[in-house]
């Protein structure tokens, strides 16, 4: 996975829970069918409330109507990102539709080591409220090494906490490759 990341950023705040992020209704489709794997990415982010789903207007879709992908690679929230069920479908959905980091302030434990052991994206910590400072649409640079976040619409730069052995599981694509490759899995 690129851990160099450039592209828009998806802005929202507080709690989105999994239901939001995934609603439970799209969770029929087989992650394993690669045909229906592409609808989480589809109906990714689409439980969002309005005063949630971008702009203040409520008008930016996260992924366009009847599309698979988004144009935003990189989603920044606030505090609580992930929380209410544990749905392991949250984070690969976020994945399916091209994204491929969340920057929040901080995370429900579950959809953190989720994004983790199944290799779907990114799910880096911010040090400082950053949704406050930034816009959906910005354009912005995402270092996973320097552990930093730059808007280059506004020039501003946002340091990151480091994910440290965490990212040798996202890099080798999940828990189970990386434990294949370490040879404490048999092939």
């Amino acid at each position: 996975m690129e851990k160099t990341i450039r592209g828009k950023v998806f802005v929202v705040g507080d709690n989105i829970d999994t239901d939001q992020i995934i609603p439970a209704e799209f969770l029929s489709y087989n992650p394993a069918d690669p045909d229906e794997r592409n609808y989480f990415g589809m109906h990714a982010m689409s439980g969002l409330p309005s005063d949630q789903s971008g702009l203040p207007d409520g008008g930016v879709a996260f992924t366009p109507e009847g599309g698979f992908t988004s144009e935003f690679a990189v989603i920044v929230a606030g505090r609580n990102f992930g929380c209410g069920s544990s749905r392991e479908h949250a984070p690969l959905a976020i994945a399916e539709a091209g994204c491929h980091a969340v920057v929040a302030e901080s995370y429900a434990r579950i959809c953190y080591r989720n994004s983790i052991n199944g290799g779907y994206l990114w799910p880096l910590e911010a040090t400082d409220r950053i949704i406050d400072k930034i816009r959906t649409g910005d354009e912005v640079a995402l270092d996973v090494d320097e552990a930093e976040l730059r808007d280059l619409t506004t020039g501003e730069t946002f340091s990151l906490k480091p994910l440290g052995d965490a990212a040798d599981i996202i890099e080798a694509g999940g828990v189970l490759d990386y434990a294949r490759r370490a040879g404490m899995l048999a092939d």
